[in-house]
Formats: structure tokens, C-alpha cells, sequence
């Protein structure tokens, strides 16, 4: 029986496609409640894969906007509650029902009424999905289709379509409607030759990128960490800051993938790193992921990329996963790591 994790990899065109117009008019409405309540300040949040997705979005689009993940905040919420600007909380869950959402939704509510929040998730009936603050702040909720809502472990189809329905709120100039379905277009042409790759599982599987590439390398090393219930060690990195002492971790067992960035100038030094790994560790595989690569990607040139980049990952993971005899809809049977993270103590914080 095929796995709920490959078919909501498979999906995930379909569901670019038809939600792109159904977002436009979710999203319109929200990008003029942002703009009059002139945030000076817009933090993006999540757990694990979900705190990914607005460090992508913060390299991505820069500004105003700083990544800090549930996990940072329930734990010392001093580094950032202490602000005096003007705040939007945006938070992301696929659940929206995880210990730290709920621990940051309460934070809020007790420490920082004033604070305005958007909450992006794929369940209706979470804490995201239905809890609004006490105010003055005032709290939007964007619900993605049932389809993102995915029954497999590890978060795939939740993880781009939540940046997707972002940057469609956050990004003035992105065009939903037009973006998604070329999106769509290439993920479709590239699913089945990703899922018609055999490459031998690596003791260690290393992703590099540059920009907001970094956010997808280190989220496609938590897809085969996850999937692989840790049988294959990852490591992720800036293209450049791996030279830095990282790039000893390379060994005769080791696969390493570089995400070749869509601007030419970038790519320069996304290129050499690989033409460099190959020549200091010969026999080591590098794989290329981009525009004319390894693992050739046809680019809509629109911030709306990173989420093809991530693809490849997702589809190895689970070809690796099947290859160790795992469950991949549940690679550790219910014990250690669990689908949604749950039974956190909360501590009060005293301001």
C-alpha cells in the first residue's frame, strides 16, 4: 500500500494549483489589515519544519520580518517580549496544536495583549485555527485546504503550502494566482524522475544553500533525519559557512547535496563548493539541486522556488526510509518522536 507520506508528496502540485485562487482572496484582505496596522516589527514562528518556514521566509524577504521559533520563545521569552515596537505575530502550525503553539498563544494572551497575530495552519479546529487574543492586538487565522493537513510523520505538503499562503500575505507583489499553477507545472514534470532516482542510502546526508536556501537545507535534512529514524546522520549549512570547520564531517560514507541558488551570482559560490568537495573527497557523490543541475529544477524565477528545492529531499527521505524497512508513515512505531509534539511542561514566566 502506498504511504500517506508519498501520496501527500505527490499531492502537493494539485494542492498549489487549486488553492491559488482561493488563497488570492484570503490573502488580499489580509495584506490591507497588515499594512494599517503597520507592524514595525513581524515575527514568524513555529516548531521544527514550522519554525523553517519563516527562517526561509526571513532570508527570502528581509525587511521587518525575524524568525523566532516557538521552541526559543515558550522557553525565554524575554528575548524578544521586551520590544517596544509595534508587533505581528505570525505563527505557523500544521497541527496548531503542538505544546509550544499553545505555550505562545498563552504568553501572548498573559504578557503581550497588544501584540497582533496571524495564525497560518492546516487544521481548522486547532488552538491556531480557532483562538483569537484578548486584545488590543487583534488576531486574522488563514486555514489551509484539509489536503495540507498531512497524516504522515513527517511534514511535507504542510511545510510549502504554509510558505506559499505566507508569501502570498506577506509579500505585496506575489501573485498567487499566476505563480502557483507554473509551480505546480514544474513540480509535476519533476516528481517522477525524483521518484525515479535508486541512489544508495548514505551513512550521513549533507544539504548546503545559500540565502533562503539555507532554511530548505536544513529542513531537507530533517526530512531524512525523521524518515530515516536517524539511520542516516544530517547536517545542513550555509554554502559558504561550511568551509568553517562543518566541512569536516565529510567521509567516504557521506552524500552531500548543494542547492544551487537561481541567482546567477549566488550560484557562483554554490558551484564551487561543489567542484571543491569534489575534488578534496574523490568518490564522495555531489549532487547538485537547481537550474541546469544534477537534479535540474525549471524555475519560476519567483520566491516561490524554495519550495520546488525541498522536493528532491522529501522524495529520498522516503525512498530511504522504505529501503531500511521503516515504517515511513511512522519510522520510530510511536515511540521517542511522535507526529505532534504533545505533554510539554509549560512553566509560568514571571515578566
Amino acid at each position: 500500500m502506498t504511504s500517506f507520506t508519498a501520496q501527500e508528496i505527490d499531492a502537493q502540485p494539485a494542492i498549489w494549483r487549486g488553492w491559488a485562487s482561493a488563497l488570492e482572496a484570503e490573502a488580499e484582505p489580509i495584506r490591507d489589515w497588515i499594512a494599517a496596522r503597520g507592524p514595525e516589527e513581524i515575527w514568524l514562528s513555529g516548531a521544527g519544519t514550522s519554525a523553517y518556514i519563516g527562517e526561509v521566509l526571513s532570508r527570502q524577504l528581509g525587511g521587518a520580518l525575524r524568525t523566532w521559533p516557538t521552541t526559543d520563545l515558550v522557553a525565554v521569552p524575554r528575548l524578544a517580549f521586551g520590544t517596544g515596537n509595534r508587533v505581528l505575530s505570525v505563527q505557523f502550525g500544521r497541527s496548531g496544536d503542538s505544546s509550544e503553539t499553545v505555550g505562545l498563544i498563552d504568553l501572548l494572551d498573559l504578557h503581550r495583549p497588544d501584540i497582533d497575530r496571524l495564525q497560518i495552519t492546516c487544521n481548522a479546529d486547532s488552538a491556531l485555527g480557532t483562538r483569537s487574543g484578548p486584545g488590543p492586538g487583534e488576531t486574522r487565522a488563514l486555514i489551509l485546504p484539509e489536503a495540507t493537513h498531512d497524516r504522515g510523520f513527517a511534514m511535507t505538503s504542510s511545510f510549502t503550502t504554509m510558505y506559499l499562503s505566507a508569501l502570498a500575505c506577506l509579500a505585496p507583489d506575489f501573485d498567487a494566482p499566476r505563480i502557483l499553477p507554473r509551480l505546480a507545472e514544474a513540480a509535476d514534470a519533476l516528481l517522477p524522475s525524483l521518484w525515479g532516482l535508486d541512489p544508495a542510502r548514505p551513512d550521513r546526508a549533507i544539504f548546503l544553500g545559500s540565502g533562503a536556501l539555507t532554511g530548505i537545507a536544513r529542513e531537507a535534512a530533517l526530512k531524512v533525519l525523521e524518515l530515516t529514524a536517524g539511520r542516516t546522520i544530517t547536517q545542513w549549512d550555509s554554502t559558504l559557512g561550511f568551509r568553517h570547520g562543518p566541512k569536516a564531517a565529510v567521509d567516504h560514507g557521506t552524500s552531500v547535496f548543494v542547492m544551487v541558488h537561481p541567482d546567477p551570482q549566488v550560484a557562483r559560490y554554490d558551484l564551487d563548493m561543489a567542484d571543491e568537495i569534489r575534488s578534496q573527497f574523490p568518490g564522495v557523490p555531489v549532487i547538485t539541486i537547481g537550474r541546469d543541475c544534477d537534479i535540474p529544477l525549471a524555475l519560476t524565477d519567483t520566491a516561490a522556488d524554495p519550495a520546488l528545492y525541498v522536493l528532491p529531499a522529501q522524495v529520498l527521505a522516503h525512498r530511504w526510509s522504505e529501503a531500511l524497512g521503516l515504517p515511513v508513515d511512522d519510522p520510530f512505531a510511536g515511540r521517542n518522536l511522535t507526529r505532534v509534539v504533545s505533554g510539554v511542561r509549560l512553566y509560568e514566566w514571571q515578566a
